[in-house]
Formats: structure tokens, sequence, C-alpha cells
């Protein structure tokens, strides 16, 4: 699906030329995402939750009791008309939010003594003490506003969409006379077309770099395009068309972007037919240069249909759902098909009890994926759900046009349900079988170090700096489903008057503002939140930080400070001579651990330590990085104005010096073998 905002302004008259380096923007990844809403690249893994509650053997008659007492007190005040009705506990957290076109009848069916219900609707009745209700105009308004409380809120007996995110999409521009492409996440404020949603980033990614080669449109901020007087390297590896300088004029300009916009509206047939004719005519007109670029353009484009995959001949504009169900879990796999193109597939575990059916976690599942995205005209599902009609309508509602939900049984639309059905399958499978491993890992880690229970959370923090410089602290979070990369947090060193290189006052500074917070008692929203069964534990099980004795010893000291008693502490010494597979573990009021080589508890926690490092220094560098481009060359030791001037004028920028060789920075008029050495190692200097 596209939108389109507004027209391309007109070009300036006059261009800019001069002597500005040949070098592309700063950072080709930044470039290509709108800045305003700009998300992390990676997309988190989604993660299984956690294991579904085993159904009560029995049901206490007292708590049973007073549930049907509060839910018959409900009934009495319920209206008849349609509504959304939420259950609460003693503690007034939401345990089931559900929605009726009778509300009091649907209050009744809970009430009624000896009716034959779930174990799961039992024990939510047992501890049910209030009923919330509030009414809706129409069902439709019901649905909506069901799935609505159901994201927000989490209630514990509601199956529960994970992981949710705002999908990227692909912008051409509209508000400059040469429109740029890039991702853009979020609100669609910005004039011009977008073109989504795809399944992830990466998809984005690889499908604007290919869209670059096959229409050699600019991926440059404004600013950067603005500020050019020579073309960068993207327009030497023809990956650019040069608007920027006046390499391309504004119409032929114009006719590449026509071409990117018709490619992605779904004409790429006819896109594609245009090029192969103009290839065919430069050839025969001996202009074999012009024959090779069209060449290269066609090869672009096909990259882009074969990295999709499948793509539907007779399936213009659709969304496809497949659920698979095994282990007491749950797969939803979802195919996004725009312009008769498929841009990506994406799979979902939602949290549900194994008593839900399919058609019941599919149904929940659908309301509350578009409950903030805007849904296709076609929604094609592997199972019939209830209430589908309904579903349909409420989506026609929010979308402004009709929306078709169908269970196709035979055709092109059968075989996409069908392929969407086996990945949904093959995801879980791995799914599982990883979660396995990882659950043998923490089992084995509990046993090997004494913990008092497997641990769910597992935080290590790292510091690092260059001589007390740009200090950064990192904390990387682990638990049954591998490292939970949105939950990785640094900690820019704030602390004033701190010694340079000064570890455990750095590690002190960390430690105190990551658990103050959780010692702080939530408020508001933060304490709905911690009522939500499914949620990631926010309290660490178990602690590890890369050190030895006596970072084992600040650290607890620490900790005895803020009050922490429960959180398991371990530091993680590196073998002689830095080497893996000799490393010796730390534990309180313990003798030193040293673990076989082979050990795969010793393998787990040298990838938990690894992934800190790699984290830590990756924060690091940026905040290294930034700097060095703020202060430019004057902190380098033993380089004044003259031999500062020399460099740039032979290199350019700052940018083509840092990715200078020692040979290469020798060969500059002034500059000494023993100066370009301490010019490299200045901008490659290990953090530690």
């Amino acid at each position: 699906m596209d939108h389109d905002s507004t027209d391309h302004p007109k070009p300036p008259s006059k261009a800019r030329r001069g002597s500005q380096p040949d070098l592309p923007p700063p950072d080709l990844t930044a470039a290509d995402v709108d800045p305003a809403t700009s998300a992390a690249e990676e997309d988190d893994e989604a993660r299984l939750p956690e294991a579904p509650e085993e159904p009560a053997e029995a049901i206490a008659e007292g708590p049973l009791a007073v549930g049907h007492a509060a839910i018959e007190n409900a009934v009495r005040l319920a209206p008849t008309s349609p509504g959304v009705y939420r259950m609460l506990n003693t503690a007034s957290d939401v345990l089931y939010v559900g929605k009726a076109k009778n509300v009091r009848k649907r209050l009744a069916s809970y009430a009624r003594l000896n009716a034959p219900l779930p174990a799961r609707i039992l024990r939510m009745i047992a501890a049910t003490v209030t009923v919330e209700i509030v009414s809706t105009t129409t069902e439709t308004e019901a649905l909506l506003l069901e799935a609505n409380l159901i994201k927000q809120l989490r209630p514990r007996f509601n199956v529960q969409l994970r992981d949710d995110k705002s999908f990227p999409y692909i912008l051409i521009t509209g508000d400059h006379w040469a429109p740029q492409i890039l991702k853009h996440r979020g609100a669609q404020t910005r004039p011009g077309r977008y073109f989504g949603p795809f399944a992830s980033a990466g998809a984005v990614n690889r499908t604007i770099t290919a869209l670059q080669r096959a229409f050699l449109i600019r991926s440059c901020t404004d600013g950067f395009f603005e500020s050019r007087t020579r073309p960068c390297l993207l327009y030497q590896i023809r990956r650019c068309s040069g608007p920027c300088t006046r390499e391309i004029d504004f119409p032929g300009y114009g006719e590449l972007v026509r071409e990117a916009t018709d490619f992605l509206s779904g004409r790429s047939h006819a896109v594609k037919e245009l090029l192969a004719a103009e290839m065919e005519k430069a050839s025969n007109e001996l202009e074999f240069e012009t024959a090779a670029l069209y060449r290269d353009r066609l090869a672009a484009l096909s990259a882009i249909q074969s990295q999709q995959g499948i793509n539907p001949r007779t399936v213009e504009e659709a969304d496809v759902f497949a659920i698979h169900q095994e282990g007491g879990y749950s797969c939803v796999e979802v195919f996004f098909f725009r312009t008769g193109q498929n841009w990506g597939n994406r799979a979902y575990f939602p949290r549900a009890e194994k008593s839900f059916t399919p058609q019941e976690v599919l149904a929940s599942f659908l309301a509350q994926f578009y409950d903030d995205k805007p849904p296709p005209k076609l929604i094609l599902l592997s199972h019939e759900i209830e209430e589908c009609a309904l579903l349909a309508d409420a989506l026609c509602v929010k979308a402004g046009y009709k929306v078709e939900i169908s269970v196709p049984k035979r055709g092109e639309k059968k075989e996409l349900v069908t392929h969407a059905l086996t990945n949904a399958r093959e995801a879980l499978g791995r799914k599982l079988a990883d979660t396995a491993t990882q659950s043998r890992l923490l089992e084995a880690m509990a046993a090997t170090l004494g913990l008092p229970q497997v641990p769910k959370r597992i935080e290590v923090y790292d510091n690092s700096h260059i001589q007390g410089t740009n200090a950064v602290g990192a904390m990387i979070v682990a638990g049954p489903d591998g490292f939970i990369k949105n939950q990785y947090r640094k900690f820019n060193i704030k602390s004033e008057g701190l010694t340079p290189g000064d570890d455990y006052a750095m590690m002190r500074e960390v430690l105190e503002r990551r658990f103050k917070r959780l010692l702080k008692p939530p408020e508001g929203d933060a304490a709905k939140a911690k009522a939500d069964d499914d949620s990631f534990p926010q309290w660490p099980d178990l602690v590890i930080i890369d050190g030895g004795r006596g970072q084992l010893n600040a650290v607890r000291e620490i900790f005895e400070g803020l009050g922490l008693t429960q959180v398991s502490l371990m530091a993680v010494a590196k073998g002689p001579d830095r080497d893996a597979g000799r490393e010796t573990l730390f534990m309180p009021d313990r003798e030193a651990i040293k673990l076989e080589p082979r050990d795969p508890v010793l393998y787990f926690i040298q990838r938990l330590r690894d992934e800190a490092h790699r984290f830590v220094i990756g924060s690091h560098r940026k905040l290294r990085k930034k700097d060095i481009r703020e202060a430019g060359l004057q902190e380098i030791p033993g380089i004044g104005p003259s031999r500062k001037r020399a460099l740039l004028h032979h290199f350019g920028t700052l940018k083509e010096i840092e990715r200078a060789s020692i040979a290469d920075l020798g060969k500059v008029p002034g500059v000494s073998a023993e100066s370009a050495r301490k010019i490299f190692e200045f901008f490659h200097a290990q953090a530690g």
C-alpha cells in the first residue's frame, strides 16, 4: 500500500560547483533513515512467552463463591447494550477484558454456579473481586475498544500480542525538487509517497539499496544535498544520478523518480520492458557504456524480485495470517503482499493458555494487530474465526474502505496460506528447539554455580573508555529465549571529579543508576505495567561483571549499600594472556571456580561476556567518533595548524584521514613516520 502526499517542488535555478571532495554522506546507513522518525535498525527477535499456566486441579470453594458474588452484583447493574467489561482482582489488576453485544447476558454466563466452564475461566472467576463496564454504541465499537484495552493493559487471561512494533515503510519524499528515498517508521506526516509495510528493517534496507542501483535516486539528507559542490562517492559507484550538482537535469531525475514509483506501485513489468528497450537502443547505436548502465539497472530490479521469493499473480494487496500450535505455544506467521509483490514475513508468538483454540488465538491476534495499523483490502486466514463479519466491519470503520476477510479453499490464495502455514510450523519448531537448548544451559548454569534457582533474567555489565575519556557503561540481558536486545541499556558516565580510568567508580555509578530506578516504587502507568504477569522480569536473578575478585567485592559493597540481597553475583576474570577457555569465575564467599575448557556452561558465560563487550565497545566508539568529529585534529598530540592543513588538503575530510593507513599518512608532506603512527593510533586506539 502506498500513500501520496504532494507533488514534487521545482528545482532552484542555479547549480553550485566547486572542489568539494568526492565523498559520500558520513553515514550511508543513517542516510537511508528519516531522521525525524528513525528507529533501531535491528528488529528485536520475537520471543516465546512464558510457559502457559497449567490448569488447576481444583478451585477452592470460598474464592470461587466470592468471584461469583462479585459477577452477580455486576450483572444487576450491567446494561443490555453492547460494551466492554473488565474483571479485576484484589490488587485492582485487570485479569480479563471482554466484549459483548449484550453485556448483562454475557456476564450472567459467568455467574452460573454449575455451568461447565474451562479451568482457565474458573481460575479467572475465583480471582475476580470487581467488574468494570464501559458501554458502547455498537458491537463494532466494542470490538475496537476491547483490542485497544488488551494491548494497553495486557490482562493475564487474554490472548496477548507480543513484540508489537511499527513496521517500516519506504518513503520517496515530496518536499524537495530532487526526491530522496529512505526508510520511514511512525506517523506518515512528511509529504511524499509511502510504500509498505515491510516486515523488517532488513527487507527495507535491501530493497532501498537495489532501488538505488536501479533508479539512481539519492538517499542523502537535504542538508548534505544542499552543501554539495561535487558529486559524492555514490555517484561514482552508480548508486546516484548526482542531482545535487546537476549531473542530471530536473526532467531526467523526475523520470527516474517516476520509474521507481511505478515499480513500487506494482507496474514492475512495464518498467523492466522500458529499460530493456532503452538498453537495446543504446546497444544498436554502439553506446555500449550506456547499454551497460541499463543492463545493471535491470539486474538490480531482478535482484529485488528474486529476494522477495513468492510473488502472487492474482493477489494485488493482502495480508496472509497462518497459525500453528505445538507444545502449548502458538505461532502466527504474517506475510505482506503489496502491489503484487512480497514485502516480507514475520513470525509472532502470542501469549495464550493451552485451552485456547487456534481460532480463538487468531481472532484476538487480528483485532490487536490492526489496532494501530492500516489494514489491506484483503486478509487471508488459515482458520475460520468467529465473528469474522464483525471484525471485517470494524476494520472497514477504521480504514474507511471495504476490507474482506476470507479463508481460501483453492487456487493461488490457498497456496499463499499454505506457504504461510508451513513457515509458521517451521518457525515454531526452530523457536522451541532454541528455547529448549537455552533452558538446558540455564539449568546447567544454576547447577554448576549453585544458584538458588534457574535464572530467568541475567544481566551482564561492562565499562569502556580510553584513559577515562568517553567513558560509557553498558548492560546486556539474557533469558530463556537468548539475548533480549530490547532490554539492553547504555550509561554515559556523568560523575564529576571521577578519576580517569577508575573502573570501580564507573561501575558504582552504572549499578546505582540501574538499581535505584528499580527500587523506586512505580507510579501511574508503570504500576499497571508491573502487574503484567507475562512481562519479562525486571529484576535480575544473576548479575555478571567483567573482572576478578576485586571487582566482585566492589559490586558486593554497592549491593549491600542498596539493600540488595536476592540477586546472585559473579565476576568473570580472563585467563592468562587473556586466553578464552581459561577464565576464572568468582562468587561471594566461595572459592574461585575454574571450568573445563570445553564445558558448555563456560561457553555460555563467554558468550554473555563477549556480547556485553561488543555492545559497550560499540557504544564507546560512537561517542568517540562524535568527539573526534567535533574536536577535529586539535586533540592529536604533535599535530599543529600546518600539519592539519596539509592533512586536510591531502585527504579532503576528517573521515578520510581516519580511514587512512600509516603508509598513506606518511605520504603527506610534513608528516613524519612517527607522526603518521601517532595519528593512526589516535583514531584506532583500543577502548578498555
